[in-house]
């Protein structure tokens, strides 16, 4: 809502900094805005990949990098919305040169990880790299992968790599809003969340992304809510235990959001949320007094 509110003031465009909103099908669990709720704003990064495809913070640079030249040439303000901090630095810092993806050795280490038991793969990254090991969490297998991928192709470790020089972006200024809403508040609006997606045909959603057979290993599918509903449709879990397993992954995703962007530079914070008036109002103020553009009347 926030975004919305200020490319109404400032005639801008959306650009979505999401890992999760770029994947076309998966709609209510990455709460992507819907038409109504765009509410004639245009909207970019928003469905451009299939379930099959994957996604880097690099290639969503390279999206975005096209973007911005298409929004400068016809006078429009980007206004990112970010979900997904990574992707935000890699656009405005850019990432060190990591090498390719090798589809080879992704499936040999997916065939030794089903062979063995669970945290092999997490064993084997921290025999490579210590540091990244003790960053990734031994369930998160497409990080383990890629950090093991990234060792074996380079016979360097993954803080080795990231210390390389790295192009910034150039020809904008990057103003950043971050919103700090109190912690209860935000719990509360967490579970009200997830219940309203329920509520809205999630799990339906789930179901005929099943029934369409994309691959189990396709990426949207280990987003939050994914892996749980497909859990109840197989009768793993009850959708009351799903609901609360999605709650608590959701405050704790959020939890990690906010330490990640409290160690962003030049952030304006504002304590609220992003649909509240007062708040709306405040961050266009900041926006005018920077002397980004007027307000329009």
């Amino acid at each position: 809502m926030l975004g919305i509110a200020l490319a109404q003031k400032f005639s801008g465009e959306i650009v979505a900094c999401d890992s999760t909103q770029l994947y076309r099908g998966f709609d209510i669990g990455t709460a992507k805005p819907t038409v109504s709720e765009r509410a004639g704003i245009p909207h970019h990064l928003i469905d451009v990949l299939d379930p099959n495809e994957a996604s880097t913070a690099g290639d969503y640079r390279e999206r975005a990098e096209i973007v911005l030249a298409d929004l400068k040439s016809r006078g429009r303000l980007p206004i990112f919305t970010v979900g997904t901090g990574l992707y935000l630095r890699a656009l405005l810092e850019g990432l060190a040169e990591l090498p390719q993806r090798s589809e080879e050795l992704r499936d040999r280490l997916r065939e030794h990880a089903a062979t063995h038991a669970p945290g092999y793969l997490h064993g084997v990254l921290a025999r490579l790299d210590t540091s990244s090991a003790a960053k990734i969490a031994p369930a998160d297998e497409q990080k383990i992968i890629r950090a093991i991928e990234v060792c074996l192709l380079t016979q360097k470790p993954l803080a080795e790599i990231h210390s390389t020089a790295r192009r910034p972006l150039l020809g904008w200024r990057a103003v950043k809003i971050g919103l700090q809403p109190p912690r209860d508040a935000l719990r509360d609006r967490i579970h009200a969340r997830t219940d309203a997606m329920l509520a809205a045909g999630w799990l339906e959603e789930v179901r005929g992304l099943v029934e369409k057979n994309i691959a189990e290993v396709a990426k949207p599918f280990d987003f939050i809510g994914y892996r749980q509903l497909r859990a109840v449709l197989r009768g793993e879990l009850s959708l009351d235990s799903a609901r609360a397993a999605i709650q608590q992954a959701t405050r704790q995703y959020a939890k990690r959001q906010q330490t990640w962007f409290r160690r962003e530079r030049d952030v304006h914070w504002l304590e609220g949320f992003g649909d509240d008036s007062r708040i709306q109002q405040a961050a266009a103020t900041a926006l005018t007094d920077l002397g980004l553009m007027p307000l329009r009347s």
